[in-house]
Parts: C-alpha cells; structure tokens; sequence
C-alpha cells in the first residue's frame, strides 16, 4: 500500500475514533455554550469541528472546557449552563 494511502488510513480511522467518543456527550465550551455533541466534522483547514444540539454552528474541538466522562450516565448529557447560572454570585473562600 502506498505511503499516501496509510497516512490517509490513519487520519480516517482516528477522525472515526473522536466521532464515537463525542458524539452523544454533554460539553461545555469555553464560551459557556453547553448541550450534547451532534456530529463532529473535519475541517481541512480548522480540524475536527463539533456541532452541539440547540445551537448553530460549528466548534472547534479544542474549545471544549468540559466533557462528559465515559462511564457518567446518560442522564447527564442533556447539561445546559443559563444566563442565571453564568451571571450567579460564586462563594469566595474566607
């Protein structure tokens, strides 16, 4: 097999590799948007880009902040930060 189609195989099968490990999990980017990843894409000029349900557009995949782990239920993938949250007074240690 030629040295372009292996280097090729390889882009493949780790660009497969991040779609089932992301999509379905909850993240947060470093923005504040959260919600589930709906499909991942790669860019030729960006990388792997993400798509998070409820919102339009597309996301570098390095702007996650927060992802799901693994083994969490799937009752957790449906996180969502709101304003109230982002804008709420955080404790202050004494």
């Amino acid at each position: 097999m030629p040295a372009v189609n292996v280097r090729a195989s390889i882009i493949l099968g780790a660009f497969q590799h991040a779609q089932a490990e992301l999509i379905g999990r909850a993240v947060v980017l470093t923005d504040g948007k959260a919600g589930t990843v709906e499909d991942v894409w790669l860019d030729e000029l960006h990388g792997l880009r993400i798509a998070i349900a409820g919102h339009d557009g597309r996301w570098p995949v390095s702007t996650i902040k927060f992802a799901q782990a693994a083994n969490e239920p799937s009752s957790l993938r449906t996180a969502v930060v709101t304003e109230q949250d982002r804008a709420a007074p955080r404790p202050t240690k004494p």
